[in-house]
């Protein structure tokens, strides 16, 4: 999702995510356990503690995260939870790539693939699409908490790779393994980002107008829906306008 309209469009199905808090709480301790996997001690396990983070910004109970914790470490018992990626096309021809972690592969590609196929889209071979995407590090600012250039310093100075400026936001790109360093950099200056990830961006965008944005939007919805969905990752730009319009609708 390219430019303005990436975060506008993460914000506002974010929002209709977090509004379902049940489902959060079953995808934020997925996640940690999973994280956990490579060690208990979020002081040396950066994708842990991202993940007690976001657990933290939902409000979990301490005991909820510790006991996901040790289902990760082996300290107690717990299903297997398998970690995958799908690969498909949405409306107008977009690039998708959905990160899965899942109790049951099988049960899991079928639904996937049914929703897809409900919504304009349909599942695509491994390794079709992901091509497409980089893994990087994201965080976004919004332009009033800091100055563009106090941020690019302080980014660059800890390892960042650029920062984009968009209309409203700032958006600092790096790569994984510097992700961590210049989270804690912009952190320490009591700078507080609206978004801080690893995540895969799009190479290239596809411009949606408004019928294919709309089914676009409907698709990331029922996504975002599903249990065992954790990301949902695609290359599509939408306009401001179509994108307000969407939200006056939704």
């Amino acid at each position: 999702m390219g430019g303005h309209s990436h975060w506008a469009t993460t914000k506002r199905h974010k929002a209709a995510v977090d509004a379902k808090r049940g489902k959060l709480f079953t995808k934020v301790i997925r996640e940690i356990t999973i994280a956990a996997r490579g060690g208990g001690d979020p002081d040396g396990n950066p994708r842990l503690r991202l993940a007690i983070i976001k657990a933290r910004e939902a409000n979990m109970p301490n005991d909820t995260i510790k006991k996901a914790i040790q289902r990760g470490t082996g300290e107690l018992p717990g299903v297997t939870i398998e970690e995958f990626s799908l690969e498909g096309y949405g409306p107008g021809g977009t690039a998708l790539l959905i990160e899965i972690q899942s109790d049951n592969r099988n049960r899991t590609v079928a639904e996937i693939r049914s929703l897809l196929t409900k919504n304009g889209g349909n599942l695509a071979e491994a390794g079709a699409v992901a091509w497409q995407f980089h893994k990087k590090g994201l965080i976004i600012v919004d332009k009033d908490k800091v100055e563009e250039d106090r941020l690019l310093s302080l980014s660059l100075d800890a390892g960042a790779e650029d920062v984009k400026v968009t209309d409203k936001t700032f958006e600092v790109i790096t790569a994984p393994h510097d992700f961590e360093p210049v989270r804690k950099a912009i952190a320490d200056a009591q700078i507080e980002p609206s978004l801080a990830e690893v995540t895969f961006l799009p190479q290239n965008s596809v411009q949606l107008e408004e019928k294919a944005a709309e089914q676009m939007l409907k698709l990331l919805e029922v996504l975002d829906d599903h249990d065992d969905v954790q990301k949902v990752h695609a290359n599509f730009d939408i306009s401001e306008e179509i994108m307000e319009k969407a939200a006056a609708a939704g």
